[in-house]
């Protein structure tokens, strides 16, 4: 179990790493230190009920379609080249400073429903949960379950990471250099988990 568990974490964390409206509004909220505890919980148990459904539903459905695990292998390993070179590219860009305003505090309410359309509005979310990593889980058969858990368990350990740690980045990531290099090395994990899936 110890071996698809730790894949499973692994997996996660490298697609979860990958900078997007979600973790630029964890991180801010953890910047701010404003209801850090709600949004990481949100976030976290999100993924993990998306991840739960992927892992679940997916073998299902690939007894009864035999094709579509190496189609999806297929489908996954391109969508992370080109994702990986999305982030590339915003690396050359050279990246933007974070400075949240300082605003008066955002009401409770307010700040969920935006971390909850962030989440589930977001067609990246089913394709990194549901397909990807549903479909990598089935390398793992029979032991999918343990694979999603350490996928869920890397969310959970990310999203309380960056909120509950961002205090610590302000400085840092105040700094577009520090953007330019966790780009480059989201990109570089893309695509070395597409390699992984190509070769596989």
């Amino acid at each position: 179990m110890s071996t698809p568990l730790i894949q499973g974490f692994l997996t996660g964390f490298s697609l979860i790493l990958a900078i997007g409206a979600q973790n630029a509004f964890v991180l801010r909220q953890g910047i701010r230190r404003e209801h850090v505890a709600a949004v990481v919980a949100v976030c976290a148990v999100s993924d993990a009920m998306l991840i739960a459904a992927g892992v679940a539903g997916f073998g299902t459905v690939t007894a009864a379609l035999p094709w579509l695990v190496p189609a999806m292998r297929w489908f996954g390993a391109g969508f992370l080249v080109w994702y990986g070179f999305l982030r590339f590219q915003a690396a050359r860009k050279g990246g933007e400073a974070l400075r949240p305003a300082d605003a008066a505090p955002t009401p409770l309410r307010q700040v969920l429903m935006t971390c909850l359309l962030l989440t589930w509005a977001n067609p990246h979310v089913y394709l990194d949960t549901m397909v990807l990593l549903g479909s990598i889980s089935t390398h793992y058969a029979p032991q999918e379950a343990a694979f999603g858990l350490g996928a869920a368990l890397s969310s959970f350990t990310f999203f309380a990471s960056l909120g509950f740690g961002a205090r610590l980045l302000a400085p840092l990531f105040a700094k577009p250099r520090a953007w330019v290099i966790l780009e480059v090395l989201v990109g570089l994990t893309m695509w070395t988990i597409a390699a992984s899936l190509i070769l596989g």
